[in-house]
């Protein structure tokens, strides 16, 4: 069974959002565990939230389920039936399908760890809750990002 090293796994920041969304995603990083063991199936990634940061903007998967379970400090989820403060050892589920837009934040003054592992859909769509915008992944585009308004036409920024 292959041991993975997490502190040889590359530390990913930044975002794949267009601006002005990437920006708001500053203070979050990730460690790609599943990637570094070789897992093509789903995905599992190490997050970190410093003081103030949040995980992405509100959202949902069609065809994606999500798991996250809080390893180290707190975290505030937000969903549509409002906030739950979330500690070591408390998880969530979030099954394909389920229009219950959610994110993580950060309110407190110590950095936060949770584990997100997701099926990796051959396409996948994730509509944001409270922007007017999609992001579909497909074959063929080769796994990257489109980006789209709610109404299917392509993104030219907030509107």
């Amino acid at each position: 069974m292959p041991i993975i090293d997490p502190t040889k796994v590359p530390l990913k920041t930044g975002s794949i959002y267009p601006e002005p969304y990437a920006s708001m995603m500053k203070g979050r990083s990730s460690l790609r565990l599943g990637e570094a063991g070789g897992l093509t199936q789903y995905g599992v990634n190490l997050v970190m939230l410093e003081p103030g940061a949040m995980s992405s903007l509100r959202h949902w998967h069609h065809n994606e389920d999500e798991f996250v379970w809080v390893v180290e400090g707190e975290c505030t989820l937000v969903q549509d039936e409002g906030e739950t403060v979330m500690r070591p050892g408390d998880s969530a589920a979030f099954p394909a399908g389920n229009p219950n837009g959610h994110h993580f934040l950060n309110r407190t003054d110590k950095v936060a760890k949770f584990l997100v592992v997701g099926t990796k859909a051959p396409t996948e769509t994730a509509v944001y809750s409270d922007v007017d915008m999609m992001v579909h992944m497909t074959p063929g585009l080769s796994g990257k990002a489109h980006f789209t308004h709610k109404d299917g036409s392509d993104w030219t920024g907030p509107r």
